[in-house]
Parts: C-alpha cells; sequence; structure tokens
C-alpha cells in the first residue's frame, strides 16, 4: 500500500482536539475598549431620560405656577404688635407710606444707582440666578439660613407675591415666578414695580417716598449723590441707615461708593463726577416722627424691632412681613412705670431724666419701663442706656463674698478712709475722710449703710476678689460687654454704665432663688394671615448663685429696706428688698442715683439722671441720695404694680456652710449670752483689719468713680435705736 493513500474514514464521527473544543464552547472576553463603550452607552441613555424627566419636571413646575394678585398680597403686609396676652394693640412698624410713580418719573441716575446696587446684570439676566439658588440650596441642607434673593427680579418677587417664609421651598417658587415676570414683563416694567415696593427705612416704601423722606424731594429730582445713598440703604435699611450711629453710617458710606464706582465702570456715570461726591454722604434731612410713636410707644416698638432683628427676622418681615407680635408689656407695668415717675419726680428740671424698669422675677419677661421722657421729644431710651448704679452694685459683691465662704456675721472695715497700698483712698459718705463706722462691721451694717470702706475690703479679702465680683455680676444677669465693667479693686462701688433694665433683671436673680433668666421683650411672633406661630420665646433658666447664698443676699437687702438707707420703700406695705445707689464721677461730683429692689414676683430700678449722664446732681436736684426720690418713686411704681396681688413672703436665711478665707477678714464674735437687747451689738474698736497697710506717706484721697454718698440711718438691725 502505498503512503499517499488516505486512511479510510472511523465510524462514529471525528475527534476534535482540545483546542478547538474550548474555543468555541467559551465567548471572548470583552476588551477595555469594548468595555469604555458600553458604560458610555448606558450613561448615554440615563442621561437622556433624567434630561427629559427633569425638562418634564420643569415645564409641569412652570405651567403649574400662577402668579398671585400683587395688590392684594401686598397690602395685607402690616406689621401689628401687642401688649402681653395678644389682646391689645401697642402699634405697628412702618406706615406703610408709599406712592407709586412710573418710570419715567424717576431720575435715569436713579435707575443706574440701583442696578449697579443689586444685579449689575439685571439688563441682560434672565431674572435669577442659578448659582444664588443653588448656594440657598446647599445653606439649607447645612442648617443655615437661606441666601437672600440676588437678581432685581427675585427681589422684587419676592416681596410683591411670596411670604417672606426663609425656606428652600419658598426658594424654588421665588425663582419659577421670577422666570415667568421676566417672560411677562419688560425689564422696564419690573424694574419699575421693584421700585415702587422696596423698603427704603424712614417708613418709606417705593423711591418717591423715600426721595421725600430723605430728602425733600421727588424721585424725578434725584442727583447722583443722593440716588447712591438712596440705593446704598437699600442693602439693609436698618443697619445702613444715617439715622443710627457712627458705624452703621461708616458703613453706609463704603456701600455709598461702591454703589459709584459700579455706576463707572457700568458707564452709566461720569468718572469725574463720581470722585467728585465718593467720600461723603449727601445732605439728607432730619426723620421725621409720627403720633403713632408718641409717649413710650416708640421706644417699645425700637425694642421689639431690635429684639427681632437679633431673633433672625429681616428687616423686610418686620416693617411689611405682616406679623403679629405678642410684647412681655403690660399695660399695668406700663402705666405704673410713668405715673410712679410723674408723681415722685421735681417738676421744673427740664435737664432731668428719670428712668424705671420692671422684671417678672419668675421669667425675665420686661413688664414695663419709662424712657426718661416722650419719645417724640428725644429718643434717647435711658431705661436701656443707664448709668453707673454705685452702691446698688454691691449685692454682686456681697454674694461673691458668700459664695467664698464669708457670712453675713463677718466684720470689715468700716474706718474711712481706707487707703490701698497703691495709694488708692476710698472714703464713706460723710464730710472731710467719710463717716467712720469702726474697724469691724458685718455685712448686713456694711449694705444697711452703703459702708464703702467695708465693701472694698471685702473685695479684697476674697481670693482675686474683682473678677470674682466681677463673674458673678455677670452670672447674675448684668451683660460681659457692659461698659466700663472691668476687675478693679473698687469694682462693688459701681463706676460702670448698667441699664436700670439690667439691674432689675439681676435683681431678680435673687428674688427667685438665684435662677437667672435672660431679660426680653418678644414673647410671640404669627403670621397674622394665617395664625401660623414662627417664634415663641424659649423659657431659659441658669443657676447663677446658690439658693442658700440668693437667700442671705435677699436677708441683708430686706434689713436695708427695714432699717437702712431704703426705709421709704416700707411704705409698699408688703415684704420688699432693695438697695441705694449714688454714683459720683472723678472729681467728687454725683453724676446719678438710683435705688433697686423686689418682692417675690417683681423687680424694679429706678435711677435719676441730668443731661447726658454725666452733668452732676448736686445743687440741681435736691436732695440728691438715693434714699430720697428714687426709693420714693419706686415705691409709688411697686404700689401700683402690686396692686391686687397676693402678698407673698421671703424664704429665710439659711444656715451656710462655707469656709472662710484665713486671711483678710476679722470672724464674728458672738455677744454675752445674756442680754436685754433683743438684738445683738457690735463694739467698734480702734483696731484695723489684717488687710489693710496703713501708710504714713500723705497721699491724695481719690474719690473712685462710683462711689456711693447713700444717707445713713439709725433703727436697723445691729445700729443703735433713733
Amino acid at each position: 500500500m502505498s503512503s499517499s493513500t488516505p486512511r479510510p474514514r472511523q465510524s462514529g464521527g471525528s475527534k476534535r482536539t482540545p483546542s478547538t473544543s474550548r474555543s468555541k464552547s467559551r465567548k471572548a472576553k470583552p476588551t477595555g475598549k469594548e468595555r469604555f463603550r458600553a458604560l458610555l452607552k448606558y450613561l448615554l441613555i440615563a442621561g437622556v431620560v433624567f434630561t427629559v424627566l427633569m425638562v418634564s419636571i420643569f415645564y409641569f413646575a412652570y405651567r403649574s405656577t400662577k402668579i398671585p394678585d400683587p395688590n392684594q398680597a401686598f397690602q395685607a403686609q402690616t406689621t401689628n404688635i401687642y401688649y402681653a396676652g395678644g389682646h391689645t394693640k401697642i402699634g405697628r412698624f412702618a406706615t406703610q407710606n408709599r406712592e407709586s410713580v412710573p418710570l419715567s418719573e424717576v431720575a435715569q441716575v436713579m435707575q443706574d444707582a440701583v442696578v449697579a446696587a443689586e444685579d449689575r446684570t439685571f439688563w441682560t439676566n434672565k431674572g435669577i440666578d442659578a448659582k444664588g439658588i443653588l448656594r440657598a440650596a446647599f445653606s439649607n441642607a447645612q442648617g443655615n439660613a437661606t441666601q437672600g434673593a440676588s437678581t432685581i427680579t427675585q427681589q422684587y418677587v419676592k416681596i410683591l407675591y411670596l411670604t417672606q417664609q426663609r425656606t428652600f421651598k419658598r426658594k424654588i417658587k421665588e425663582a419659577f415666578l421670577s422666570l415667568k415676570i421676566h417672560n411677562q414683563q419688560s425689564k422696564s416694567q419690573i424694574l419699575e414695580g421693584y421700585l415702587n415696593t422696596i423698603y427704603f427705612g424712614r417708613g418709606a416704601y417705593g423711591i418717591q417716598a423715600a426721595a421725600n423722606a430723605y430728602f425733600g424731594v421727588q424721585a424725578k429730582d434725584l442727583n447722583a449723590s443722593q440716588a447712591a445713598m438712596l440705593a446704598a440703604v437699600l442693602n439693609s435699611p436698618n443697619y445702613l441707615s444715617p439715622d443710627r450711629s457712627a458705624d452703621s453710617r461708616a458703613a453706609l458710606l463704603n456701600r455709598y461708593d461702591y454703589v459709584l464706582n459700579g455706576m463707572v465702570t457700568a458707564k452709566t456715570l461720569d468718572s469725574a463726577k463720581a470722585s467728585q461726591i465718593s467720600g461723603r454722604l449727601p445732605k439728607f434731612k432730619k426723620p421725621s416722627t409720627s403720633n403713632l410713636y408718641g409717649g413710650q410707644k416708640g421706644f417699645m416698638l425700637d425694642m421689639v424691632k431690635a429684639e427681632l432683628l437679633k431673633l433672625g427676622f429681616d428687616e423686610a418681615q418686620i416693617d411689611g412681613g405682616g406679623l403679629k407680635v405678642t410684647t412681655t408689656f403690660t399695660p399695668t407695668a406700663m402705666n405704673a412705670a410713668k405715673a410712679g415717675i410723674m408723681a415722685e419726680e421735681p417738676t421744673g428740671l427740664r435737664q432731668l431724666h428719670a428712668a424705671a424698669a420692671s422684671v417678672d422675677v419668675k421669667t425675665g419677661a420686661l413688664l414695663g419701663f419709662y424712657a426718661g421722657q416722650d419719645y417724640l421729644k428725644s429718643q434717647l431710651n435711658w431705661a436701656s442706656i443707664g448709668d453707673s448704679p454705685g452702691s446698688s452694685f454691691k449685692p454682686f459683691a456681697l454674694a461673691a463674698g458668700l459664695e467664698a465662704g464669708f457670712q453675713l456675721t463677718d466684720t470689715f472695715q468700716g474706718s474711712s478712709p481706707y487707703r490701698f497700698p497703691s495709694g488708692l483712698s476710698v472714703k464713706n459718705e460723710g464730710q472731710g475722710d467719710g463717716h467712720s463706722y469702726g474697724a469691724k462691721v458685718d455685712l448686713i451694717k456694711a449694705t444697711q449703710e452703703s459702708i464703702n470702706t467695708a465693701y472694698v475690703d471685702l473685695t479684697a479679702s476674697i481670693p482675686d476678689g474683682p473678677q470674682k465680683v466681677m463673674n458673678t455680676a455677670i452670672k447674675m444677669g448684668i451683660p460681659a460687654n457692659t461698659p466700663g465693667l472691668r476687675p478693679e479693686a473698687t469694682i462693688a462701688l459701681g463706676s460702670a454704665t448698667v441699664s436700670p433694665i439690667n439691674m432689675a433683671n439681676a435683681y431678680s436673680t435673687i428674688a427667685d432663688g438665684g435662677l437667672e433668666h435672660p431679660t426680653y421683650v418678644v414673647a410671640k411672633v404669627t403670621q397674622a394671615s394665617d395664625g401660623k406661630v414662627l417664634y415663641t420665646a424659649p423659657k431659659k433658666t441658669t443657676r447663677a448663685i446658690s439658693a442658700d447664698i440668693a437667700s442671705n443676699v435677699s436677708y441683708a437687702l430686706q434689713q436695708t429696706v427695714k432699717g437702712g438707707t431704703g426705709t421709704a420703700a416700707m411704705a409698699l406695705a408688703r415684704p420688699a428688698a432693695g438697695k441705694t445707689g449714688t454714683a459720683t464721677k472723678t472729681g467728687g461730683d454725683v453724676i446719678s442715683s438710683w435705688f433697686v429692689g423686689f418682692t417675690p414676683q417683681v423687680a424694679t430700678a429706678v435711677m435719676y439722671v441730668r443731661g447726658n449722664g454725666r452733668q452732676t446732681l448736686e445743687g440741681y436736684l435736691n436732695p440728691f441720695y438715693g434714699a430720697t426720690y428714687p426709693t420714693r418713686t419706686w415705691t409709688a411704681i411697686m404700689k401700683l404694680i402690686m396692686d391686687g396681688t397676693s402678698i407673698e413672703t421671703f424664704p429665710p436665711p439659711a444656715k451656710l456652710t462655707g469656709k472662710a478665707p484665713a486671711h483678710g477678714h476679722d470672724p464674728y464674735t458672738p455677744p454675752p449670752k445674756k442680754t436685754k437687747k433683743p438684738t445683738p451689738t457690735i463694739t467698734p474698736t480702734l483696731t484695723p483689719s489684717p488687710t489693710i497697710t496703713p501708710t504714713t506717706t500723705p497721699t491724695p484721697t481719690i474719690t473712685p468713680s462710683g462711689t456711693p454718698t447713700d444717707v445713713p440711718t439709725c433703727g436697723g438691725l445691729l445700729q443703735p435705736p433713733c
């Protein structure tokens, strides 16, 4: 058989090689390029679906968005303020002073200034700021307040058509309305509506009212400088008001220059003209006042507005947001403050300011106040400005001393003057070097008689005493940023500038067993249209001092009323406690006279000052002591407030167990057990306090700012009978 002869085919089919079998039984793996193409395909499909979905949602939302009636929506925006309880109206914010004018009646330079200030792309944008909306979304997601509208169209829509709720949902609705308004109205129509709607401050809504309110001219007659200032004010009508502080004016001037630069950049104002008017605000007329603010109403509205701003409500909400604001003020307390002052304040002293404030002991709510004069005569609120409280600041030092371990029976230096190693000298009330009460006076007598030397000795005896006294005062309700509040050796003598409102509130901490409640004036805010509650004042309580220490401080202050410098308050005919205060400035002139006191329910502070608060009362108010006019005024006010209320008593003084510092005072020496007198007597001694190092070098006697000059009396606890 030849070798080339083919082999016969075997039955049962041919036999495949292993490699051929594997290649046909498995699919080939896709390459990286094939996988990338597949991913792109899926992403493209998903993107198309998502885009179609978003466009559909946007189209549906846009078509379903309806523009509300602007007239009906905007006219219902007045914010009203009510007394506590929400039934009796105090007044309202803004007077809704508005007069619409066509755009042709608005000076072109005013139109240009507003665009430069608020929306520099106004003439080219589509009515919304997409970046602003995204900022609002992220801010809302993080729990922050949403950002304000960016474009003029958005601002116009927010004010004219929407509520002032600061939510992302409202921001989205604002965007759709802005797009719709942009497509239905011309830019000129939008600008006209905006200029006739926006709030400029001073109660002026719209450019015509604003031009008259600030400059006494028509909108068509505004010049470049006036227009730039009005456009600058729009950014924050409250803070950038030219009627506020020097800081506000400086901020307004900075914004004013920003507007001018924007106009130059947009070529709507010649650079030479801008250079001529930049750096100084135009002359504007004084703000006019309305009878709606007469008496104390203007002060009440100012205080409410300031607190609403602190709470996060913006200017538009407050002045045109249709709010119902319920305050803490009661007609009884407000009327009592005025009537009590009118009954006791001497007549014919035009420079004299008598101010008062009353606080609810259990809550910190400001019940009533008197600012010192009618709002229409002066907008200075002495109840919140205040002055040096003098010796009425001493209870904070007493609380700090008890906290350090001293007892009411511990004795301190009562001899006058008290000389510090530095050469500083403090004296008591009285002629020459002041009245000396002896080297050992206990804290009850030191409080009753308002003995300065004993209280500076107490402060010096407390480890790090000045700082401890300051910290205690702050814990009890004196603001940490109080002007002049510093850890000085004479801090107990009250040279800081404290308001009657804060003094009353700090004393209420004593009355409420050491519990401090921040004072407030806004109790509740609701949306007037639907009653939705936007804010309710929280109940804030902090333990400032222990109940035992509070009861001892209260006891000492009760003795001041029963037999010390505050005996005129006995006429209240119910349990009361308090402290007089008479402060002096450097040189010895008396500048303020006080009485601060409380019942278990209400704390009230009364202050008398003259002129700008730095002028002397001596030779003007006679007598000027806190024991006289202030205490009698306090009693007259409290009689009216407490009339018809239940008579409550104070808790007895607790037995304190603290350990006094080893040095710095003489311990209490008990009297003999058998004595005919029910009241123990402390025998004065000429032995000086261990902490006092007398100096033989003659040093000038300096009466520190805040030194009281209260009239000493007799007949009190641990005192000889009258």
